[in-house]
């Protein structure tokens, strides 16, 4: 049994960071020194920004072409309909047996635990999910555990969102128990962003139950530029490796922000230096709103050819896209 943990009346170091993050565009750019620009606020409503301060230090102060920045900062090319991107890019809701989970490749699903991130990213392809139709838990997690018992096919689950380390660890432990008496599940996977745009979120709570665990634990992480790894989140991936967790990387491939060989380059070193080892580059997923982000497939694989002949094979990332219907990733490279 995984205990409860965070004691009532307690707040975690990191819930008390998460909070005081940036949630206002003007606050940010005056923070960091640049003029603020026009507000969108029809948009912010949307698909508010927030960020936390932590991931801004990280960020060049007067530069507003900053790599960091840029992934999180709303702009008006946001609001341009592009006929060929959609709301829902990947037709999640057309994989969904039951709310909140989706069930759309062979041997593996996933549970979108919640809506909530540290960081909105603005290329997030997940920026129009009905989180609130889709949630799997409260009372409707006993219908996603149902069906996970029901399909002994299902050997991996998936824990993804937003970013399922936003929620309490005691909601995740509850949740850990009820999946460690489903024994067709050999593999939990983690996808979040929070222990590198929050390392804080890594503390002893959080190792604790991850260490009781009885699946094997991998953690896929999200990081887009060499930037966003500092001493912070190198001490918080050596924490996460001690409790034996097996650490990844994906990428998304994004205009003027790591579309460059020199910068992917060094982004593979230095997830290596942190024990993380590149698993994905993605092609960006067609999110109405994010059409600005994109860099075409010619381009992407030239970047790739010249990362093959740059780095060793171990630190080049796989690039893909996903397609709805399709059983898995599409491989884009080699062409």
């Amino acid at each position: 049994m995984i205990p409860r943990l965070d004691a009532p009346g307690h707040t975690p170091a990191w819930q008390t960071a998460l909070a005081r993050g940036f949630s206002s565009v003007e606050a940010l750019l005056e923070h960091l020194g640049i003029r603020p620009q026009q507000t969108l606020p029809a948009m912010a409503a949307a698909f508010p920004l927030r960020v936390p301060r932590g991931f801004v230090a990280r960020m060049e102060p007067g530069n507003i072409d900053d790599p960091l920045l840029r992934q999180v900062l709303p702009v008006a090319d946001e609001n341009t309909i592009h006929p060929d991107y959609a709301c829902d890019p990947l037709a999640e809701q057309q994989a969904m047996p039951a709310p909140g989970l989706l069930h759309k490749y062979h041997g593996r699903a996933l549970l979108t635990l919640t809506g909530a991130c540290a960081v909105h990213c603005r290329y997030c392809f997940r920026r129009h999910f009905p989180y609130s139709e889709a949630n799997p838990l409260g009372t409707r997690r006993d219908q996603a555990i149902d069906y996970l018992r029901t399909q002994p096919e299902i050997g991996e689950l998936i824990l993804s969102g937003g970013d399922p380390l936003s929620l309490p660890d005691t909601r995740l432990s509850e949740l850990a128990s009820q999946l460690a008496g489903i024994g067709h599940l050999h593999t939990l996977r983690i996808h979040t962003r929070l222990p590198v745009v929050l390392p804080e979120r890594v503390d002893a709570p959080l190792l604790d139950w991850l260490s009781q665990v009885p699946q094997r634990v991998v953690m896929v992480l999200h990081c887009n530029h060499p930037n966003e790894i500092n001493a912070a989140v190198r001490d918080a991936m050596q924490d996460l490796q001690r409790a034996g967790i097996l650490l990844l990387n994906q990428s998304v491939l994004l205009r003027q922000i790591n579309d460059n060989a020199d910068t992917l380059a060094r982004l593979s070193e230095k997830l290596l230096q942190a024990g993380i080892l590149p698993y994905y580059l993605h092609q960006l997923d067609r999110v109405q709103g994010a059409a600005h982000f994109a860099v075409d497939d010619d381009t992407a694989c030239t970047l790739m050819d010249t990362l093959h002949a740059r780095l060793p094979g171990y630190l080049v990332p796989r690039l893909v896209r996903e397609l709805p219907g399709q059983p898995g990733k599409s491989p884009l490279w080699p062409q």
